[in-house]
């Protein structure tokens, strides 16, 4: 086990994009994973991450895909405008 002061949430959030897309180094993930074993906020912060991505995703190939009855409506205009201001 490393000796080394947990990194800090804002460098967690720094780096999401790396380590989701598997691209850290192993002792840098390992120092990832080691925070998220202690830290609740992040582990949440990343799964919204995941949705609000996945969400971004779907409304941009599929527009007509479902949407949770969780996801805020906001979110969803949002997505849709973006959406059309490109095509």
């Amino acid at each position: 086990m490393s000796t080394r002061p947990y990194i800090t949430c804002r460098e967690l959030i720094e780096f999401l994009h790396l380590y989701l897309d598997q691209e850290l180094p192993p002792d840098r993930r390992a120092e990832f994973d080691r925070h998220l074993a202690v830290c609740d906020s992040c582990v949440h912060y990343i799964e919204t991450y995941k949705t609000a991505s996945a969400l971004g995703r779907n409304a941009w190939t599929d527009p007509e895909a479902p949407v949770g009855e969780d996801v805020p409506e906001e979110l969803v205009t949002a997505i849709l405008a973006a959406r059309r201001s490109r095509a």
